[in-house]
């Protein structure tokens, strides 16, 4: 107990820590594979609301046991649809999860010479290769899937390294820790990225649809209000845009 009331207390300092002023701000938890889609999402928003936001990133699973623990988000943008649906039927959520978007998996490397293919990753110039953890991480669980469609797991998982989610999976593939990787499309579509590096998206008929869910949380009541035009935003024409723009398909 005495661990759970200090770990509420450490990340309710660093999320005020972030703000530079006095005023309370939505606070919208992230899944990695967002973090560049949700900064342009945020800068919109808030231009059109004034409402002010701080964005909190990590694995959906990580995320998730925070909410659990009492950690003050308002806003949950998950990778998968488990992690929402175990927040509301657990009571922490207001309403049921709704799919904003669909994430699309690709392989990438920063090396010149590589192009990346699921029959490269068995050659022995591939020696490390980036994956995000399937037990906290969405896009880990379709990559998963993947390699087991191919029959590839058993054959290449002496060279998985993996990452705690999506984005530090990425910074593996970035900072060339590792050859080649599995990521997000949306990682490739960030401004910063753009014509870098070398990608091939795969097949979304080789791993189940990675349907990304939201929920607005219900820990933080006077901040309801707020969230839930945020949830709405998401479904905007506007919103939906910028979600193509980097590399999701939407609903209809």
């Amino acid at each position: 107990m005495l661990f759970r009331i200090f770990f509420i207390f450490t990340l309710t300092s660093v999320l005020y820590g972030c703000t530079s002023s006095k005023e309370e701000k939505l606070t919208i938890a992230t899944a990695a594979n967002m973090k560049f889609a949700m900064e342009d999402l945020v800068a919109e928003f808030s231009n059109e609301t004034g409402i002010n936001c701080v964005i909190i990133t990590g694995s959906s699973g990580k995320l998730t046991a925070q909410i659990m623990g009492g950690a003050p988000f308002d806003v949950f943008v998950s990778a998968d649809l488990k992690y929402p649906e175990e927040l509301f039927q657990g009571g922490f959520a207001t309403q049921e999860p709704k799919v904003y978007a669909y994430g699309k998996l690709i392989l990438l490397s920063m090396h010149d010479s590589i192009h990346p293919t699921l029959e490269l990753l068995k050659e022995d110039q591939i020696i490390h290769i980036g994956v995000a953890n399937p037990k906290t991480a969405p896009y880990g669980i379709a990559t998963l899937e993947v390699l087991q469609k191919y029959k590839l797991e058993d054959v290449l998982k002496e060279k998985f390294v993996f990452g705690e989610s999506v984005a530090q999976t990425s910074q593996f593939i970035i900072s060339k820790v590792v050859e080649v990787g599995f990521t997000a499309k949306s990682v490739v579509m960030a401004e910063n990225m753009r014509g870098k590096g070398n990608w091939q998206e795969l097949d979304e008929n080789s791993y189940s649809p990675i349907a990304q869910g939201i929920v607005v949380i219900n820990n933080r009541k006077l901040k309801r209000k707020d969230a839930q035009q945020f949830y709405d935003f998401l479904f905007t024409p506007k919103g939906k845009e910028i979600l193509n723009k980097f590399g999701y398909s939407v609903p209809n």
